[in-house]
């Protein structure tokens, strides 16, 4: 995966897909779950993270206390130790990585805390989930970070077109 020409097409079509979101808007709930369901099985077909993990590389999930409780536990840590060493807070008071990329990201872009990993990361990239409707404006920045949201998004735009 080349993750500038990514970068630029993303960027690129992010103002199609502002426009995207806002009329997907005006779709019944569960029309709008089944369209990003849909789309998201097909392309998960086709794209690999493990190719990718830019989600990974520049963003940070938030960490529940639950998540990390049990991430500490992997590292033999406190839980406090954990926070001091891999945390901060975000703006609105989250527990965020402290720098990008994530640390337990290997060179093979496997996550070296997968099976343990944030419940953040394990829903990721969020566009098999009910209640899309709630999430769009997060999906549409994630047009911009995931090369699969990029691509569902465009897919449900030829979608709109026919």
């Amino acid at each position: 995966m080349d993750l500038e020409t990514f970068r630029q097409e993303s960027q690129s079509d992010f103002p199609t897909n502002k426009k995207l979101k806002d009329r997907l808007r005006r779709l019944k709930p569960k029309d709008l779950d089944l369209r990003f369901a849909e789309n998201h099985e097909e392309v998960f077909q086709e794209i690999d993270c493990l190719d990718c993990a830019n989600c990974c590389k520049t963003t940070s999930p938030i960490f529940l206390q639950t998540d990390i409780d049990r991430i500490a536990k992997v590292f033999r840590m406190k839980p406090s130790q954990f926070i001091d060493e891999y945390l901060q807070r975000d703006e609105e008071g989250d527990f965020v990585l402290r720098s990008s990329p994530c640390p337990f990201l290997g060179v093979d872009n496997k996550c070296l805390v997968y099976e343990d990993r944030p419940k953040a990361c394990r829903e990721y990239p969020h566009t098999n989930r009910k209640n899309m409707a709630g999430i769009l404006n997060l999906s549409l920045k994630n047009t911009l970070i995931c090369p699969a949201v990029h691509k569902i998004f465009r897919q449900i735009e030829k979608e709109y077109r026919k």
